[in-house]
């Protein structure tokens, strides 16, 4: 897993209208499953079933998301916290990025400390 700079990742995707945060969702999905040694879907599938949807099925992933960040801090004995809603409800206002910003955040924690 590579440790990503947040503020880049916001920055390209803002430049790249969109494009790069699909890879980084792609990307996402993929290296928090592998973290937390959850078989889920791929992150190809996850953005097919987005565009399927037109943006729904981005909102269940955001949710499940939240909940593979809670097995990750199971497994490191950490507390659970709201991510699976707090995900969510930032998905539902449009902040989907800042989901992302969350999640990329835990994995820059955790890879660390996984290898």
């Amino acid at each position: 897993m590579k440790e990503r700079n947040i503020a880049l990742c916001i920055f390209f995707s803002i430049i790249t209208c969109g494009i790069y945060a699909i890879y980084w969702m792609i990307v996402l999905n993929d290296e928090l499953n592998s973290l937390s040694g959850r078989e889920g879907t791929s992150g190809g599938m996850v953005f097919l079933f987005s565009v399927i949807t037109c943006g729904i099925y981005g909102w269940y992933w955001l949710y499940q998301m939240g909940n593979t960040v809670e097995v990750i801090h199971d497994q490191h004995g950490e507390p659970r916290g709201s991510a699976p809603i707090a995900y969510l409800l930032l998905g539902l206002f449009g902040l989907g990025i800042v989901s992302y910003a969350l999640m990329q955040n835990e994995l820059n924690k955790h890879s660390t400390a996984h290898v």
